[in-house]
């Protein structure tokens, strides 16, 4: 949810860019079946088809998801969603023309390279404002309070052991693909903690979900806007504020940012006159609105139904963003 973050390659090859233009053609899991049900769109006018990047995250999903239903309802737009790693491999695609719209980025201007080369427009925030961190069950916050200063880590790190941390405190972070400077943290603060990736979201959701419940130790990498936070209480560990705007330049002292998330798209698309453009521009919405249609989703609500679900309660919201 996170920022999430994958290096930039220092350049991109035929056969790259033609395989990101399969990946955006074929799209995968639930966005690749929100993608193919087309019986209720209208027919094509002079929207155009495009295409909009899929990250991994359920809230990313929510927010891709309620633009592409109100552009093919509204608009009769044909809009693509590709599955793609977020970061550099997104942007290349968006340079090579496979897809053209990133609804929620969390990198700080980590997309600047591509925009100096006009392959990107900034087109502003979509409303929400990211948070990632460490994060215990809040019981261990009430119990423990002075816990929450990452000075006193060390001190409670004995609570922590698993039988996959080596004797350390056991730091979980984030899946795989996620953006995450953990291990500089651990480092730089010189703390007796090993990180572990859960390998899943759903994995990182249990092991706080049951940390809260059964009360036992846990450390995990943890962001908002979130729809977990529905499910578990937590409390957030405070590092030393922030003095980095992209990870490559965190020294590890100090915590992730707050952070505006913002709406990117191709000058093709922003020069294009299409409707889709104008709406992509308007898309606002808050952490709450999103976390109500993720949290529909994750529970097994088909992830265009539950957009659909959240623009027919909202249809005010809705009409701001059509100009």
């Amino acid at each position: 949810m996170t920022q999430k973050l994958g290096a930039r390659s220092t350049a991109a090859s035929i056969i790259v860019a033609f395989g990101l233009l399969l990946a955006a053609c074929s799209g995968s899991g639930v966005d690749q079946a929100a993608t193919e049900d087309t019986s209720a769109a209208p027919a094509a006018t002079d929207c155009g088809d495009w295409g909009i990047a899929m990250h991994a995250w359920v809230g990313y999903t929510a927010s891709a998801n309620v633009v592409a239903e109100v552009a093919k309802k509204e608009f009769g737009c044909n809009i693509n969603l590709a599955t793609l790693d977020e970061g550099a491999t997104t942007y290349d695609a968006m340079e090579a023309g496979s897809v053209d719209v990133v609804i929620e980025d969390w990198g700080g201007g980590r997309w600047k390279d591509w925009v100096d080369r006009g392959a990107i427009v900034e087109v502003g925030p979509n409303g929400q404002e990211g948070l990632i961190g460490m994060y215990v069950p809040k019981w261990m916050a009430d119990e423990y309070p002075d816990i929450l200063d990452s000075a006193n880590l060390n001190k409670y790190a004995d609570l922590f052991k698993t039988p996959d941390s080596g004797g350390k405190g056991a730091w979980l972070e984030g899946p795989p693909g996620y953006t995450t400077i953990g291990e500089k943290m651990i480092e730089a603060n010189k703390l007796n903690f090993k990180a572990i990736s859960t390998g899943s979201e759903a994995a990182l959701i249990e092991a706080m979900v049951d940390g809260q419940k059964n009360k036992k130790p846990v450390l995990a990498y943890w962001w908002t806007p979130f729809y977990a936070n529905a499910l578990v209480e937590t409390a957030r560990i405070n590092f030393p504020t922030n003095d980095w705007a992209t990870p490559e330049e965190a020294s590890g002292l100090t915590d992730y940012p707050a952070t505006p998330l913002m709406k990117l798209a191709t000058k093709k698309l922003m020069d294009s006159g299409s409707p889709f453009a104008t709406l992509v521009k308007n898309f606002q919405w808050t952490n709450e609105d999103q976390n109500s249609v993720a949290a529909d989703i994750e529970s097994g609500t088909d992830a265009a139904a539950a957009a659909q679900k959240w623009i027919d309660a909202n249809p005010d919201k809705v009409k701001a963003w059509l100009g």
